[in-house]
């Protein structure tokens, strides 16, 4: 049942592929689509935090559970995915790819886990958040795409949204946690532009696979030389590692491949902070965790943001 949903997903997926991709100042429906998709690969990769935390909590080590989770995530769709069609691909393209799964990917993961032995987990939330803003920067620097004053008013809106749930640090914080947490956000800001020239002209399920593989990879190796690869005992636990597996892997990737092949990094990443709010709603619903207002005011301003986004999408792609 559940490799059936996942196929189908990704065969609607590639059939979309097949569409005109013009974005004009009124938007089309593939904007609309494309920001529908971040919006589902932010909320399905706001389910990591929750879905680990429940693994490890049932005593499965975090590089276990990360192992299990890219290994089944390649499963699903190795079970979909048609070899003569990874054989066809430039061998440079499919280099490119398997290393930003298996290192940045997995660089990203480490610098924010390790920031975590310094810092609390509010504060890296507020820190690695900044990635849009370093996005945006980046893109100017670059010229790869404009920064126009709708753009940077739906970005001060998302990180306003951001800072209102997480809370802006007030405490003094220690610098290795800061510099772990910072780097990971402008490692991830350098991850998706990165990204979006990798898979261009691939399609979302070739491209998908080929970086789960990449970190899977990486962390089956870091579980290896840790002496922590096993295999955890307990239906609940693997549950919670297909869930991983499915939701905030192979769903949450091949989302977001296929909405910044339309959106562009700037974009794609202002509709990502919707994720922190997603976290937070789950984290209620599944731990218990305590869900107060500046959570809910803080989503409002993110959704403000998202949805100023898709209404001014300006950006010209080429047909496909």
């Amino acid at each position: 049942m559940a490799l059936n949903i996942c196929e189908r997903y990704i065969r609607s997926m590639e059939s979309s592929e097949s569409g005109t991709r013009v974005m004009t100042d009124g938007g089309t429906t593939s904007v609309g689509r494309a920001t529908l998709l971040i919006v589902v690969s932010a909320l399905s990769f706001g389910s990591i935090s929750v879905l680990t935390l429940l693994t490890t909590n049932a005593g499965v080590p975090l590089l276990t559970a990360m192992a299990w989770r890219y290994v089944l995530g390649a499963v699903l769709l190795g079970l979909v995915a048609q070899a003569k069609q990874i054989r066809a691909l430039p061998r440079k393209r499919v280099i490119q790819l398997l290393l930003i799964g298996g290192v940045g990917q997995a660089l990203i993961t480490y610098l924010s886990l390790r920031a975590l032995d310094y810092i609390p987990v509010g504060p890296l939330a507020f820190l690695f958040y900044t990635y849009p803003a370093w996005v945006a920067l980046l893109a100017a620097i670059r010229r790869t795409e404009r920064l126009t004053p709708i753009r940077i008013f739906a970005l001060i809106l998302a990180l306003t949204g951001v800072t209102i749930m997480v809370g802006a640090p007030t405490e003094k914080l220690n610098p290795i946690g800061v510099m772990l947490a910072l780097g990971s956000a402008l490692l991830y800001s350098a991850y998706l532009p990165a990204l979006e020239y990798a898979q261009e002209g691939t399609p979302a399920m070739l491209s998908t696979f080929l970086l789960i593989v990449g970190a899977a990879v990486s962390f089956v190796l870091a579980a290896l030389f840790n002496g922590e690869l096993f295999v955890p005992r307990g239906t609940a636990i693997w549950s919670n590692i297909f869930l991983l597996a499915l939701v905030s892997t192979v769903i949450a990737f091949l989302a977001l491949i296929k909405g910044l092949s339309i959106l562009g990094p700037v974009r794609t990443s202002i509709i990502a902070t919707v994720e922190p709010f997603f976290t937070a709603v789950l984290g209620a619903l599944v731990l218990g965790n305590q869900f107060g207002g500046s959570t809910l005011v803080g989503g409002v301003f993110i959704a403000t943001a998202v949805l100023l986004i898709e209404w001014s999408s300006t950006r010209i792609t080429v047909t496909a």
